[in-house]
């Protein structure tokens, strides 16, 4: 290795700034980031560019550190044994180490119909397609978003906030993670809105038509436009390159969030998979990650052993349009607590998160190293004893 040490960051969403920033606190570390896109895309914003009232575009220069080279391309293959990266322009660039922090998207739509007439909402590129189609409609074309989880309630309450007629197909509860309590307060407040809340074991899409919905209980729905959010997936990135992968494509790492096939390979934020139980999905685990991603680096560049993942989840907060929210406090071990905050209060913390999320990339890109967050997660007993059920809950929650 050469005295000074290359690392290349693949991804630039929450996990990916988060490590390269924290990784210019060594001089003799030059940091690569590689993304698709020349901007800086905050996710938790990207329904509210579904329903108009923010763009879901930060510039990189907000963000990033100074020193931290950024590359705008596609990587298409990781060669670990050679050390380098190829990118779809069949340009290469080598590393010494490499954090792997490629994100997550939509699921594979296998659903009939959808992938032909349902529009998906994960990235940026998607949402401004949602945008245009939805402003091709008149305003009492029906719109129905399928998906009970916080993306499919966050998005589905701008548009009802904003006039639009709005059925809520949750496939099963409604925001699952929720305590009940909250939840029946977000169920009062989606009503409230005029949007239809459509929840239980018969509201599973089983197909999905230029102009409706239908569902395993036999109903159909109308649709002009219908906006599909259940579900993730993550590029096959770390698969395609021989890497070792769980069954939805995350990258498996042991607990320092290194890759069990190499040791110069880390990853961080939704493509991580340790010890095969990964984290449940958010910005907030995507910032933590990424910075303890870096970390594992930085001591493997000096030759001290990394410290294994600790981090808990303090809450978890629904937007339910821009005058509302449910902000659920959480256990230790990521479970909701009785204890939330509604109404305004808790609009008023979740646009506190949203601005946070972006804030503390910031903070890391003038003072690398000094981002911090809660500890003293369960993970110990879940690997012990919990791994399905966990890994269960975290598929429910993304």
């Amino acid at each position: 290795m050469s005295e000074n040490t290359e690392v290349v960051v693949i991804g630039g969403g929450y996990a990916g700034v988060m490590a390269a920033n924290r990784l210019t606190q060594r001089h003799d570390v030059t940091v690569t980031l590689i993304n698709p896109r020349p901007a800086f895309v905050p996710r938790l914003r990207l329904h509210q560019l579904v329903g108009g009232s923010h763009d879901a575009v930060v510039d990189y220069r907000e963000v990033l550190a100074g020193g931290v080279r950024l590359v705008t391309g596609s990587v298409t293959r990781i060669d670990a044994p050679g050390r380098e990266v190829e990118l779809a322009s069949e340009d290469t660039i080598g590393y010494d180490y490499l954090v792997y922090a490629v994100g997550s998207g939509s699921a594979e739509l296998r659903v009939p119909g959808a992938a032909e007439f349902a529009y998906p909402i994960a990235t940026l590129e998607a949402a401004q397609r949602v945008r245009s189609a939805l402003d091709a409609l008149p305003a009492s074309a029906p719109v129905t978003v399928v998906g009970g989880g916080p993306t499919g309630v966050e998005t589905a309450a701008e548009l009802a906030e904003r006039g639009r007629r709005v059925t809520l197909v949750c496939g099963g509860d409604l925001v699952p993670y929720l305590h009940p309590r909250a939840r029946r307060t977000a169920a009062g407040r989606l009503a409230g809105l005029g949007l239809t809340v459509l929840d239980g074991p018969g509201t599973k899409v089983t197909a999905v038509t230029r102009d409706a919905v239908r569902l395993a209980d036999g109903r159909e729905l109308p649709s002009e436009l219908t906006v599909w959010t259940a579900g993730f997936g993550v590029p096959d990135l770390a698969a395609q390159s021989g890497m070792s992968t769980d069954a939805a494509g995350r990258l498996l790492t042991d607990e320092t969030l290194t890759s069990v096939d190499d040791e110069r390979v880390v990853a961080a934020g939704d493509s991580a998979a340790p010890s095969g139980l990964p984290f449940r999905m958010s910005a907030y685990a995507a910032g933590c990650l990424g910075a303890h991603a870096a970390d594992t680096v930085l001591h493997r560049i000096v030759g001290e052993r990394p410290a294994p993942v600790d981090l808990s989840f303090p809450a978890m907060c629904v937007s339910l349009g821009r005058g509302a929210a449910v902000f659920q406090l959480a256990h230790k071990d990521d479970t909701a607590m009785r204890l939330y905050v509604g109404g305004r209060a808790g609009a008023k913390l979740k646009e506190i998160s949203c601005n946070f999320s972006v804030k503390h990339l910031t903070d890391e890109a003038r003072k690398p190293g000094s981002h911090s967050w809660p500890k003293g997660g369960k993970r110990r007993e879940l690997l012990r004893g919990g791994r399905a059920e966990a890994s269960a809950a975290a598929e429910r929650t993304a």
